[in-house]
């Protein structure tokens, strides 16, 4: 009887259903749209600098002094090495000097890396522009960020002075050479680096074999909980947690952490928004559908049907078409989803400002159990709701009076 009755207006049905199906589309393509690049911008920034993972000296992440260091960086190495979940880890260790060169100097932060190592957690051999990338074995060599080396004024194979610091108090001075320049489009990072090779970095600041990070890239975002969760088991017991603490991306990039919540909020905000006008159609429906059967029920009241057993039918009818519509553009929001999953999205006249995030002018949704059921699960709970109003309407009805209905 319940689809018999939803099939009495086709018009009307088509549409509520076709408003339903839309929401539910919308809902699954932009919401895979938003996972998708959250994705990529975690993990562009992440293979910029930060790596998914650092292990770091307690208390270095607040107050970067070079006297807190892991002092023997291969025993975390062992470690890392027997967790498959990792995909690759290098050693880093970082002054703040000044540099040098003849026309100009300027304040910024020197980072000693493994160029093995490096190339294998993060995007910067593949950032140089002008140049090469450190080969292992490199000595006395650097790679400057291309804003740097215009404020300096200096070229691939020029010489720079830097002067700073070591870790036991005395003068780190040296004189590298510009091996290569690089553009990442992140202006902070570009204008205030300077990489060198880890073994030049720790006997000019006398580090003794220590570093300040080992950093570290999971195999997925999804393992990032359970790598932490080993390293910080091992550590433990090893001893060494209360010397060493181990960060995730969250904890090493707030700022970014935060625009993602922002912008979720913002998301949900016009989600919610859009199912409400859903609700409203199939308000609009019932409430329509009880002003033209109202004598129909009031003969059914009066042939003995209770009014629970109306407000079931009514309930069923709108669970009926909810559920075409959901059903319907799951499917055609999962399909719309996978092929621009496939093909990415150009996004040309914002490359510019993507490029400040590490992220090219192309995005990629990502299709999942939770972005393609949310959304129309929130629509069918929604609309659900829509319709308990009037299908309730239907207990306070007279026999009597509902047959007398013009």
């Amino acid at each position: 009887m319940a689809w018999r009755n939803i099939w009495r207006n086709p018009r009307r049905t088509l549409l509520t259903i076709g408003a339903i199906a839309f929401a539910s589309l919308l809902l699954v393509f932009m919401l895979s749209f938003q996972f998708g690049s959250y994705e990529t911008m975690i993990n562009s920034a992440v293979k910029i600098h930060t790596g998914h993972l650092q292990v770091q000296a307690a208390g270095y992440q607040d107050k970067q002094d070079i006297r807190r260091v892991v002092p023997d960086p291969a025993v975390i190495g062992k470690i890392l090495d027997e967790i498959p979940e990792v995909q690759a880890y290098t050693y880093r260790a970082q002054a703040f000097s000044l540099i040098s060169s003849e026309d100009r100097t300027q304040g910024i932060v020197v980072t000693g890396i493994d160029p093995a190592g490096e190339a294998e957690v993060s995007k910067l051999k593949a950032l140089v522009r002008q140049g090469q990338f450190l080969s292992p074995g490199d000595t006395n060599l650097a790679l400057l960020g291309e804003l740097l080396a215009r404020n300096l004024r200096v070229n691939p194979g020029a010489e720079l002075t830097v002067l700073g610091q070591g870790r036991d108090g005395s003068i780190a001075a040296t004189i590298v050479g510009v091996k290569g320049i690089y553009r990442s489009g992140l202006d902070e990072f570009d204008r205030a680096s300077i990489h060198l090779p880890l073994p030049t970095f720790q006997e000019v600041f006398a580090m003794r074999g220590g570093v300040h990070a080992v950093v570290i890239i999971g195999k997925s975002l999804a393992a990032i909980p359970f790598i932490k969760a080993q390293l910080k088991a091992r550590l433990a017991a090893s001893n060494l947690n209360r010397s060493l603490t181990v960060l995730d991306w969250e904890e090493l990039m707030p700022g970014l952490r935060q625009g993602i919540e922002m912008d979720l909020i913002s998301g949900i905000i016009f989600y919610f928004i859009l199912i409400l006008v859903v609700a409203f159609s199939i308000l609009n429906t019932f409430l329509m559908a009880i002003f033209e059967r109202t004598r129909e029920f009031g003969v059914l009241m009066a042939i003995g049907t209770r009014p629970g057993r109306l407000t079931r039918l009514l309930l069923i009818e709108s669970l009926s078409m909810t559920a075409i519509g959901i059903s319907t553009g799951i499917l055609l929001g999962s399909l719309l989803t996978l092929y621009f999953q496939a093909q990415g999205i150009e996004f040309a006249g914002s490359s510019d400002l993507l490029s400040q995030y590490g992220i090219s002018g192309r995005m990629y949704p990502k299709l999942s159990l939770l972005s393609a059921l949310s959304g129309p699960l929130a629509v069918l709970g929604i609309t659900f709701l829509a319709a308990l109003y009037p299908a309730l309407k239907i207990r306070r009805l007279r026999p009597v009076e509902a047959m007398s209905y013009a």
